[in-house]
């Protein structure tokens, strides 16, 4: 068995596909944990796609798909997930924003429906389950892997997930806005002595006064928090479409600089969880 932390996409806002995006990757926020035989995937942007159709998780028959939000850039690669036409397949998706609005399984039916789509949500043959929580709440997947999640600032609502198994814990905070001087409380709670903490790092300080109010937050912020929560290692997620390689170059090593627990996310990148 093993457990590791893979990232099939780590761009916010869109996909970039381009020759200067090859390096950390264009594909939207998706994010494989696999704990034992057991598969977790966070959110289910473009990078989705990918996941589904890699070869080692074709032989997979249990997923749970937990979503921080329903943007378009963490749902567009849901109708794309070759794993969910399959009938033998369980998928369990989970999500904490809509439980007074619907719930998840109508925003993704929504998604799917014409003019948008031409394949209706019903035609997704696996074993599928839609739980709604409210963002705050704690439960149990596949019985022994234990989630903890909080609201997040942002358009719409959003959560942030915390899961530990086995002794070690990883975090999972995107999309959300700091408010500068301000430590988000929800977020220092949820992180505290996490071993890995991915985070919204969408812009850099010197960008952030001109996107108040649009939802995101900051590389330098989340060392701040990190540092503050006694976590180990930030992963630097959720990177703008504008910064391409040269750039995501040059903001990773000013990051390692600042703080050897620096980590920036890349696209196919793994993070070995130990046994």
């Amino acid at each position: 068995m093993s457990r590791f932390i893979k990232f099939w996409g780590v761009r916010g806002s869109i996909a970039c596909p381009s020759p200067n995006h090859v390096s950390y990757g264009g594909n939207t926020s998706c994010v494989q944990v696999v704990l034992d035989g057991r598969h977790v995937v966070l959110d289910a942007g473009t990078g989705l796609r990918n996941l589904g159709s890699f070869p080692e998780n074709k032989a997979v028959d249990h997923f749970a798909l937990l979503m921080t939000h329903t943007h378009w850039d963490h749902i567009f690669g849901f109708p794309f997930f070759t794993p969910a036409y399959n009938p033998r397949v369980k998928l369990d998706v989970y999500a904490g924003h809509l439980h007074e609005s619907g719930g998840i399984e109508r925003l993704l039916a929504s998604q799917m429906s014409d003019p948008m789509f031409p394949v209706p949500l019903a035609n997704l043959h696996s074993q599928k389950t839609f739980n709604d929580f409210e963002a705050g709440e704690s439960f149990t997947l596949f019985g022994d892997i234990q989630v903890r999640t909080a609201p997040l600032n942002h358009p719409n609502g959003a959560t942030g997930y915390r899961i530990d198994y086995g002794g070690r814990s990883l975090c999972y905070i995107t999309d959300t806005e700091h408010v500068p001087g301000k430590p988000d409380k929800n977020i220092l709670g949820l992180i505290e002595g996490a071993d890995y903490v991915i985070y919204d790092s969408t812009y850099t300080e010197e960008e952030f006064p001109a996107k108040v109010g649009w939802g995101h937050s900051t590389w330098e912020e989340g060392m701040r928090l990190c540092k503050a929560a006694g976590v180990s290692h930030l992963v630097i997620f959720h990177h703008d479409p504008d910064h391409d390689d040269s750039f995501m170059g040059r903001l990773e090593q000013t990051a390692r600089k600042a703080w050897e627990g620096c980590i920036v996310a890349r696209d196919g990148m793994v993070i070995d969880l130990g046994d």
